[in-house]
């Protein structure tokens, strides 16, 4: 039963000449001052979220992008602000690359933000898929074993300090605390100040491979799961969230749900028609495909596909993904409002567990048009789950 509307912003400036046969993404660059009004739309469509009755805020973490698709370095410091400028609203950390902090660095700014917001922040952590981030925090990205290796010790050492009065730690990477004499005593323990308030801690990872180890780590720590991106295609869904129960049920909970402690993430486009809706949006959906498709977050391109798409002269004609087969194979919601609905409605049929979704719009997309697509959501969407998800407060 679907009873939480979320919404998710990557941090992308606004941007012209969108779509293949655009600006490539490697040659798009703006000033300073323009890649800092991502914080002027985070706080536009936070003021929205909470004035509409969504749920949860979800933002991601992202560094060195003059090209402006991902411009928030810090999603803990932003939220404590917009949690000033709000009620209502979570804010989720969609996600906290682990990779490119140290894990009690993460694990004390999380918990001060718990307590100077009242517990409105929702944590989350991910492994990174940007090698120039990543690599220059100087970990690693490109070596997936040992990516994978690191991110598993900083989230035992995050969870350690959060659920432990004192604690210590010694492992691949990391001794804590250090060995070293501390004011007449040697140092065997040490203490995470402040903890969070709110105990224990929610967390949310994202679901991309779904492998085996990944769904069981993410079990044995009670971590819950976005799916979104090509993920969320009929198919790929319905495999991954047999998967993660399958997780959850070896963990101990035999009586898991489909669908339980998930989230699926769709993009969407409210118009009269779906026709309407593909082109009028098909440009922000390409320019999507243009930043992702690169980095191995669109399903099914090929390395031709990939190197194309970077030539603005062949990309249009070169049969790259399209927003018409994204909405055909129910990767992306499109159309009336009465058409998502039904999608929605059958999606919480077949999974019976879910409770939570994500609507939002991909990079390049304006933001005067995320806030009339929300208001249009909010007002013509969200109604038909009345008694689930709370009335949306009419426009101003």
């Amino acid at each position: 039963m679907i009873t939480k509307f979320d919404s998710l912003y990557a941090g992308h400036v606004d941007m012209e000449d969108l779509g293949y046969g655009g600006i490539p993404v490697n040659d798009r660059t703006f000033s300073d001052e323009h890649l800092a009004t991502a914080f002027d739309k985070a706080e536009a469509i936070a003021k929205t979220l909470d004035r509409l009755g969504f749920d949860t805020f979800w933002m991601a973490e992202h560094h060195f992008q003059p090209e402006g698709y991902e411009c928030i370095p810090n999603l803990l410091m932003l939220q404590v602000h917009l949690a000033n400028l709000t009620k209502n609203l979570k804010f989720g950390n969609g996600f906290n690359i682990t990779p490119m902090w140290h894990p009690l660095r993460l694990a004390e700014d999380y918990a001060t933000a718990d307590i100077l917001t009242g517990g409105r922040i929702v944590f989350g952590v991910g492994r990174g898929y940007h090698t120039r981030e990543v690599e220059t925090f100087g970990n690693p990205m490109t070596d997936q074993v040992a990516n994978r290796e690191l991110f598993e010790e900083q989230v035992e050492i995050i969870f350690k300090a959060f659920n432990e009065r004192s604690f210590s730690h010694h492992g691949k990477y990391y001794d804590i605390p250090a060995n070293v004499p501390y004011r007449g005593y040697d140092l065997k323990e040490i203490t995470l100040v402040p903890r969070p308030k709110n105990l224990p801690v929610e967390c949310w990872q994202p679901i991309q491979g779904g492998t085996e180890r990944a769904l069981d780590f993410m079990a044995k720590y009670g971590i819950k799961g976005v799916i979104g991106g090509g993920v969320a295609e009929g198919g790929a869904m319905d495999s991954t969230m047999e998967d993660y129960r399958a997780a959850l049920v070896r963990a101990g909970r035999k009586d898991a749900v489909l669908g339980e402690d998930l989230s699926v993430g769709f993009h969407f486009f409210l118009a009269e028609t779906v026709e309407k809706g593909i082109e009028f949006a098909s440009k922000m959906y390409e320019e999507n495909v243009k930043m992702f498709g690169p980095l191995r977050l669109h399903r099914g391109m090929t390395e031709d596909q990939m190197t194309v798409m970077a030539d603005p002269r062949k990309a249009p004609t070169a049969g790259l993904p399209s927003l018409a087969d994204a909405v055909k194979n129910g990767a992306v919601l499109c159309g009336p409002p009465e058409r998502i609905i039904e999608q929605l409605s059958a999606l919480a049929e077949r999974y019976p567990g879910l409770d939570r979704v994500g609507m939002s719009h991909p990079v390049g997309t304006p933001q005067s048009v995320i806030l009339e697509q929300l208001e249009w959501l909010a007002k013509d969407v969200m109604p038909a789950f009345k008694g689930k998800v709370d009335s949306a407060v009419p426009a101003d």
